[in-house]
């Protein structure tokens, strides 16, 4: 048995759906209230599907690749403190992608669903978070609804956005993603100790 809080705030930390509101109100705007919403879903959507995508395959392809899990591990731990250092002391998650939105066309693919949903951060903690040798399929099961349920909280604040957004504002969302960061680069430490400590050991 999982435990579902932690699990749950993980997730939370590196898909930060709180972050991902002014990137969808930017994304969508001039769009009709319609429109927001099917942009909404689609972009919950295929963030899932990539995500999902990396818990089923994730593991089977780095075992094809021979890298132990270990490594991976180790690995993921510290890009994963590289992304929480740059949502601390860089620019906050939705400055920096709602930046990015200027470049390129706007839809939901991106940057709604990647990078700002399923980004490389939540990819790798969802191969982390349903390693075989380390969680059984019932635990697996659980990792998955518990990361559906983020992506679906994710949902829910983006159908909210323009509410929330009046609420908190662009400064909201940046304290949010830098408490977010903190805790993320916590996860991250452990991660890379568990890794080296697995690694060594074998």
């Amino acid at each position: 048995m999982i435990d579902y809080l932690a699990t749950f705030i993980f997730f939370f930390a590196v898909i930060d759906p709180i972050g991902t509101v002014p990137v969808f109100i930017a994304t969508t705007n001039g769009y009709e209230g319609h429109d927001k919403r099917k942009i909404a879903f689609i972009a919950t959507i295929v963030a899932a599907a990539v995500l999902l995508f990396f818990v089923i395959a994730g593991e089977l392809i780095l075992t094809a690749m021979d890298i132990p899990l270990s490594a991976f591990q180790t690995a993921g731990g510290i890009i994963l403190f590289m992304f929480a250092f740059s949502m601390i002391f860089g620019e906050s998650k939705p400055e920096e992608e709602i930046k990015m939105l200027n470049n390129v066309k706007e839809t939901a693919i991106f940057p709604l669903a990647i990078p700002s949903i399923a980004s490389p951060g939540a990819m790798l903690a969802a191969v982390l978070m349903t390693e075989n040798a380390k969680y059984t399929l019932l635990e697996q099961t659980q990792v998955t609804l518990t990361l559906l349920a983020v992506l679906g909280l994710a949902l829910v604040l983006m159908l909210c956005a323009t509410w929330i957004h009046k609420f908190i504002g662009n400064s909201g969302a940046s304290v949010v993603s830098r408490v977010m960061g903190l805790i993320l680069a916590s996860v991250a430490t452990a991660n890379v100790l568990e890794g080296l400590k697995i690694y060594y050991a074998l």
